[in-house]
């Protein structure tokens, strides 16, 4: 029998050596088990996910000098795997016997002829693939080799990468899930997501394999999956080992703690309450009963008395204007107060605890505030990553309860939580225990805004749905919300315009300086999401259905 193997392999960006030095060690095991063929995934030596280093010459001589190594130990075994070349372009390469045989583009379909110990020929293709875990993903590739498979009539092995790598503003967890494709377009094989592996195959043998019948993976569960273990190679990759995680009571910062908890242990991780005048006794318990749960360092820290400090001393403070020999007196607004107790809390309390225990503080945003930029800049918007960014608010909810029963097994996340209101709670108009609470509907805004940025929908799209009675039904969100929250043509265009310009206004510049992402859908904030600081446009389309509807 022709045996095969593929090499599903934590790939790290940027590190070469140590790439190399497991494609090797992975060459050795396959010779072992007499392999004849052994496939790795797509830039394999240098990593997908490495900037400018494209540019450097001496880094591209270094993966070429790593891959005459990886060619050698090959010998007579033939060895598939992916490297740049001196150009920097991404390439595949067919070594054997001490010699690169072929060599093409990364993303072509590579298509071999293998004569097998029966005598026939046999055609197999191979697809190297460094693809990071996206919701959804995963049917999309199988439905896409189905229907190659099915007109070229060969197998198709697909070897991707696991591991995390990023660019910068976006992190990406790479899932692996590497498939074999018989010459029906059928899954006969899929690697363990998240896992390295060696898998060996013989080539006679894939036609005659049973179909791989998988149950359906809930997608909250893979989004868990996906975070629990980005997160966790994240905090070794850049040496974190303690958390501080700000909690209020609400649903976001209970959930980052749950996680957070999970993957560094209660011991390492402190959760921080701090109070103003406006929070509740219901909030604060909650916070107290999340910290008991969870086993977690708690401590309470007050802020009202140093906002009521700052503002003293501002409002205090005497502006002169020094060429008109005059001077004036600011009046701090509740507005600008509101950001003043994020900023405390955020700039003044959590980073100097994590200073002081030698970690780091979360950013607890989810993908609707990132949106239309509701956080405060170097406020609540602060830390070393964003964890549940990729995350619309009912996705949030999904995860709360996902992890309170598959994961803790028991009510971790007070239910509390889950149920009260969404508050950030820094004024009277914001009090839970009279229901009061964000000006986000989330029932409605989270598919308005996922309609916004993830499917490019402007208000001229918008406008004609709801003009057309068929709004809801276009982005997802529950049949009858529109008219509960806006009674009046009026109302519903005031609420569109309100978060439109704030989508493609003041929310840009604060999601430039927001931390990273880790990223688990289709398009999210950083790399995978062009952000201009342009002014918002309407289109005379949309001014003109706009005054047909107010008319």
């Amino acid at each position: 029998m022709t045996r095969i193997a593929y090499a599903q392999m934590e790939v790290v960006a940027g590190q070469p050596e140590v790439n190399t030095a497991k494609i090797l060690s992975f060459i050795a095991q396959a010779k072992k088990q007499k392999v004849e063929l052994v496939v790795f995934p797509e830039m394999s030596v240098p990593g997908k996910f490495i900037g400018d280093a494209v540019l450097e010459k001496s880094f591209l001589r270094d993966c070429e000098n790593f891959g005459r190594q990886i060619v050698e130990a090959g010998g007579d075994t033939i060895v598939i795997f992916g490297n740049v070349d001196s150009e920097g372009q991404s390439k595949y390469f067919i070594a054997h016997e001490g010699r690169i045989g072929t060599s093409g583009k990364s993303q072509d379909l590579i298509s071999m002829n293998c004569k097998g110990d029966d005598g026939k020929e046999y055609v197999i293709a191979f697809k190297i693939a460094a693809e990071p875990f996206r919701t959804g993903a995963q049917a999309k590739r199988d439905e896409i080799f189905s229907a190659k498979v099915k007109s070229t009539k060969s197998p198709v092995i697909y070897v991707n990468a696991i591991g995390i790598q990023n660019r910068g503003k976006t992190v990406y967890t790479f899932d692996g899930a590497s498939t074999i494709y018989n010459s029906k377009g059928e899954v006969v094989q899929r690697a363990e997501s998240y896992k390295e592996n060696l898998q060996v195959t013989e080539l006679e043998n894939i036609d005659k394999m049973p179909v791989l019948k998988e149950s359906a993976t809930e997608e909250i569960a893979e989004i868990y999956q996906a975070l629990s273990f980005g997160v966790e190679k994240f905090l070794k990759q850049i040496g974190m080992k303690k958390v501080v995680i700000g909690i209020s009571g609400g649903i976001d910062s209970a959930v980052a703690a749950a996680l957070y908890t999970k993957i560094l242990g209660a011991e390492n991780v402190l959760l921080v309450n701090m109070p103003s005048v406006f929070n509740s006794a219901t909030t604060k318990g909650l916070s107290e009963q999340l910290a008991k749960n969870l086993g977690c360092k708690y401590c309470v820290v007050p802020i009202q008395e140093s906002v009521d400090f700052t503002v003293k001393q501002l409002e205090g403070t005497k502006i002169k204007f020094l060429s008109k020999k005059s001077s004036e007196q600011l009046k701090i607004s509740s507005f600008v107060k509101e950001n003043i107790q994020a900023r405390d809390r955020s700039s003044r309390i959590l980073a100097a605890l994590a200073a002081s225990i030698g970690g780091g503080f979360t950013c607890n945003a989810n993908k609707a505030e990132s949106t239309v930029g509701y956080a405060t800049l170097y406020g609540d918007e602060a830390g070393f990553l964003s964890a549940l960014a990729d995350l619309w608010k009912f996705q949030i909810y999904a995860l709360a309860n996902y992890l309170n029963k598959e994961i803790y097994k028991r009510e971790t996340i007070p239910q509390g939580i889950i149920d009260i209101v969404p508050s950030a709670e820094l004024s009277d108009a914001q009090n839970v225990d009279e229901g009061k609470g964000d000006p986000l509907k989330y029932l409605y805004h989270d598919y308005l805004f996922r309609a916004f940025m993830e499917s490019s929908l402007t208000p001229e799209d918008i406008l004609k749905f709801y003009a057309d009675g068929k709004l809801e039904t276009e982005i997802g969100c529950e049949v009858g919300l529109v008219k509960k929250y806006f009674p009046t043509h009026k109302d519903f265009i005031e609420d569109l315009e309100r978060w439109w310009k704030l989508f493609k206004g003041f929310a840009v510049a604060k999601r430039i300086q927001a931390p990273p992402i880790m990223a688990v859908s289709q398009r999210a904030y950083g790399n995978d999401f062009a952000e201009s600081q342009n002014t918002p446009h309407f289109t005379q389309a949309y001014a003109q259905l706009k005054a047909k509807l107010l008319a």
